[in-house]
C-alpha cells in the first residue's frame, strides 16, 4: 500500500460575497414579504457572509459543472496539467442534471486525457466520500495521481421563484409554517462554492499532507430521514419519492425544494457525531491530544458550544484554540465546506511539519459522518 498525500489545495467562490443585508434582494421575497425566519436564523448561524453564483438580478453566473471545473483548474501549472489527471472524483448533493453523472459531466468541459470518473451523491459528506474513493485508489496503486471534488450550487434552489408555484396555491404562505421555517431556514443558511485536492502517492512541494486514515459511520438504519429534496417526508417518517409524484404536484408542493426536520436534527445531530468521533479516534488508537487543529463543519454557530459541551460529555476534550473555523465569511457549502476550510488552513503559513489535522463533517440527510487524519509533512 502506497501513502498518500494531499499536495494541492484550491477553492472557488464564485462572485463577491454577499452580506447578510443584501440576501433577500438576490434570493428575492417569498410572497413578496421580508422573512420572519431570517434574522432568527442569522442571528443563531452567525454567517456575515457567503458567495452565490447568481448576480444581481438573479440571473445564473456558473452552474455546478463550472464552479468544480474553476477550481480544479487552480490545482494546475506548468508542473501538473490537466491531461496528467489520472481520476476524477467528484462530490455533490445539487447536480446540474440527474442525468449523466457529475464527474462526467465536468470531465466534459475540463477536457484534459482519458481518465477513470467517479460521482459521489449525498450532502455534506459527499465531498468526503468522493476524496476517501480517490485516496483508496492511490493507496492501492490503482492511480498514482487523483484529484477530487466537492461543490455546490444552491442559490437556485433557495430562490424565491422555486416556491412561486407552491405559494399560488397557498394562497397565504403564514398557513403552513412548516415550509414558513423548515424551508425558509436553509435559505439563511446554504451557499454557493467549490474546492478540489490533488493527491498523489509521493509529497511535493513546500508543504503536503499525509492521510493517515479515513473512516465513515451512518446511523440511518436507526434515524429517520432529516434534510431532503426531491421527495415528501410522510407523517410515519418513510419517503415519497418524487417519481411517486405527478408533473403537477412536483411544483404545486414544492417536491424539490431543499427541507429540514429542524427538531430531529437538533435532538440527534450532536449525540450522533460525537459518539461517531469516539468510534473514529478509538478505532485508530489517537487521542484528543494527538490533534493539532480541529476542522468540524458545523452549518451554525449555534451548534459550536452545543458540540463542545456534548464532546466534554462523552470525554473527547479539543479545546476552542485548536478549533478552526471560516463559516462566518463563506458560509455551509455543504459538500465543498470541508475543502474550503482546509485550504484556508494550508494556505495560511501557520501549519508546521508535524502538525496533525482532523477533518470532521456531519451529514443530517440520515445522520452520517466521515473523518480524516492527516499529518503536515
Amino acid at each position: 500500500m502506497k501513502d498518500v498525500y494531499i499536495n494541492r489545495i484550491a477553492k472557488f467562490l464564485p462572485n463577491d460575497a454577499v452580506e447578510n443585508e443584501q440576501i433577500e434582494e438576490r434570493l428575492g421575497f417569498i410572497n413578496g414579504k421580508p422573512s420572519r425566519a431570517k434574522n432568527i436564523v442569522l442571528r443563531s448561524n452567525q454567517i456575515k457572509s457567503r458567495h452565490y453564483a447568481i448576480d444581481k438580478k438573479g440571473n445564473v453566473t456558473h452552474n455546478n459543472t463550472q464552479l468544480t471545473t474553476e477550481a480544479i483548474k487552480l490545482l494546475c501549472d506548468a508542473d501538473f496539467k490537466l491531461d496528467d489527471i489520472e481520476l476524477l472524483s467528484c462530490g455533490t448533493s445539487t447536480p446540474d442534471q440527474l442525468l449523466p453523472a457529475h464527474a462526467s459531466m465536468v470531465h466534459g468541459i475540463l477536457k484534459g486525457g482519458n481518465m477513470e470518473v467517479n460521482t459521489v451523491s449525498g450532502v455534506c459528506c459527499a465531498g468526503m466520500n468522493a476524496l476517501k474513493y480517490a485516496y483508496l485508489s492511490v493507496m492501492t496503486e490503482q492511480v498514482s495521481n487523483a484529484v477530487c471534488t466537492g461543490s455546490e450550487r444552491v442559490s437556485t434552489w433557495i430562490q424565491s421563484t422555486a416556491y412561486e408555484n407552491e405559494i399560488a396555491h397557498l394562497g397565504d404562505l403564514e398557513s403552513n409554517p412548516i415550509l414558513a421555517f423548515n424551508k425558509d431556514f436553509l435559505r439563511w443558511m446554504l451557499s454557493d462554492g467549490a474546492g478540489a485536492m490533488l493527491l498523489e502517492n509521493a509529497p511535493k512541494g513546500d508543504l503536503s499532507l499525509k492521510i493517515e486514515w479515513m473512516e465513515g459511520f451512518s446511523y440511518a438504519y436507526e434515524m429517520e430521514t432529516c434534510m431532503y429534496a426531491g421527495g415528501e417526508k410522510k407523517a410515519d417518517g418513510s419517503m415519497k419519492p418524487w417519481s411517486e409524484f405527478s408533473t403537477e404536484q412536483w411544483g404545486k408542493e414544492s417536491v424539490f425544494s431543499i427541507k429540514q426536520d429542524t427538531k430531529l436534527l437538533g435532538d440527534n445531530i450532536l449525540v450522533k457525531g460525537v459518539d461517531s468521533l469516539k468510534k473514529a479516534i478509538t478505532k485508530n488508537g489517537i487521542k484528543a491530544d494527538d490533534i493539532t487543529y480541529y476542522l468540524p463543519h458545523i452549518s451554525s454557530y449555534f451548534f459550536k458550544d452545543g458540540l463542545y459541551k456534548e464532546m466534554e460529555k462523552q470525554g473527547v476534550h479539543i479545546p476552542f484554540e485548536r478549533w478552526f473555523l471560516n463559516l462566518e465569511r463563506v458560509g455551509n457549502m455543504g459538500s465543498a465546506s470541508i475543502y474550503v476550510m482546509l485550504e484556508e488552513l494550508f494556505a495560511s503559513g501557520n501549519l508546521k511539519k508535524g502538525d496533525t489535522i482532523l477533518l470532521s463533517v456531519p451529514e443530517s440527510a440520515r445522520f452520517s459522518y466521515t473523518y480524516a487524519y492527516l499529518t503536515v509533512c
